[in-house]
Parts: C-alpha cells; sequence; structure tokens
C-alpha cells in the first residue's frame, strides 16, 4: 500500500507540470528475449524536450524497471519498446494490471517487430480489453503541438500507416501503443538514424504530447 500511495503522490505533483521535486519516468524491462533496453538516448532526449518546452521538472535521465517490480509504482509514465519477444508471468501482468489501475499509464513504442507478441501479453493484463485505434481528435494529439492526422510516420517499413491504439480501462486511457511509426526512433540522437531534423522534431512533439496527457489527465 505503501508504494501505492507514494505514486499517488507522483501522480498529483507530475499533473501540475510544475512539480518541486523531478519526477522520474521509466523504461520497461520484460522477459522473453526481446531488446527492451532499445532506444537508448530517446527518453532523456524527451526528458530535456519536455523541460524545455513543456516546463516540466523531470528528472534528466530515464531509469528501468522490471515489470513484476512493485517500483513501478514510482513512475507516473512507463516507456515500453523493442523488436522481439515479449514474456509476461502471471504475476507481471498482475502487477502491471494494479499499476494502470492505480492511475499509471503505459506507452508501448513497437520498434519494429513487437506487434505480434505485445498483443497477446496485455491481453493477459486486461482479458476483457481489446486495443482500439483512437480517433484523431483525441486528446492525446491535440495538446501543445497539433496533430490533426494523428502520428507522425519517422521511419518506413512495410508501407503501412502511423497508427495509434489504446486501451481504455473504465473510461481512462491507460496504454497508448504507437504502431508502425518508430517514434522512439526519432528520440534519439541525430547521429543514430541520421534522420531529418524536421523529422526528430515532429517525433519529439508528439512525446511531449504524449507526456503531457499522461500528467495532465490527473488534474
Amino acid at each position: 500500500m505503501k508504494k501505492i500511495i507514494t505514486f499517488a503522490l507522483l501522480i498529483m505533483l507530475s499533473g501540475t507540470l510544475q512539480a518541486q521535486s523531478k519526477v522520474k519516468i521509466a523504461k520497461l524491462k520484460y522477459n522473453g528475449g526481446g531488446d527492451w533496453y532499445g532506444n537508448k538516448t530517446a527518453l532523456p532526449n524527451l526528458i530535456n524536450f519536455c523541460n524545455k518546452n513543456l516546463n516540466t521538472n523531470l528528472h534528466a535521465e530515464d531509469e528501468h524497471v522490471e515489470v513484476g517490480s512493485p517500483d513501478i509504482f514510482l513512475y507516473p509514465y512507463l516507456y515500453m519498446t523493442g523488436h522481439g519477444n515479449v514474456v509476461f508471468s502471471d504475476s507481471d501482468a498482475q502487477n502491471l494490471r494494479k499499476y494502470l489501475e492505480a492511475g499509471g499509464f503505459l506507452h508501448i513504442d513497437d520498434n519494429y517487430g513487437l506487434d505480434q507478441f505485445i498483443r497477446l501479453e496485455m491481453k493477459k493484463v486486461f482479458p476483457e480489453l481489446e486495443f482500439v485505434e483512437l480517433p484523431f481528435d483525441h486528446p492525446i494529439y491535440h495538446q501543445k503541438y497539433d496533430f490533426p492526422n494523428g502520428l507522425p510516420k519517422v521511419h518506413e517499413h512495410d508501407g503501412k500507416p502511423s497508427q495509434g491504439f489504446g486501451l481504455v480501462y473504465k473510461g481512462r486511457l491507460v496504454c497508448f501503443y504507437s504502431y508502425e511509426c518508430d517514434l522512439g526512433n526519432g528520440w534519439e540522437d541525430q547521429a543514430i538514424y541520421n534522420d531529418p531534423e524536421e523529422k526528430r522534431q515532429e517525433a519529439l512533439k508528439m512525446g511531449a504530447n504524449i507526456i503531457s496527457y499522461c500528467f495532465t489527465q490527473y488534474q
């Protein structure tokens, strides 16, 4: 219970976007052999962008936390990425569900190849829910930055459009899933993919919208 209370206080602090103590966000570590550790420079760059442009007070470095750990309740925003296999144990799924029910927010970012695994594993978390595509007028696309056509396209793979899916629990978006987008790649250091700066800025602005939505929905 102590962990949940601490987490709730962090949510309230981060919801103001002007917290006096720095709020930390984390990358989710999972089992199954997939590269949960991918996009190493992505979150630090997004944090820096948000602190400069949204007046957030996020800790400069991201952390990582195991999906089955009670420490997930210390982070209002969890980022999950990778290309490959994902496995949630029953206890992992139960812990993640408790976190999301308690007010946590999970952003799953398909780094190409995650989709076939994550949909099955999230069914362990919320068997009663289905991912639904969010309409372009959803508030997550219209925070500080306006994305009238939904997610930007950072990298091409199969010629598919970017799509934003969500899990909605009791009327609240608890999980946002960016698919066919490579959003986190756009947050990476420019030298890694040599993407045009315009693309990187689009990705960072969309990432800032997600952070803003995650925090301000608690106000």
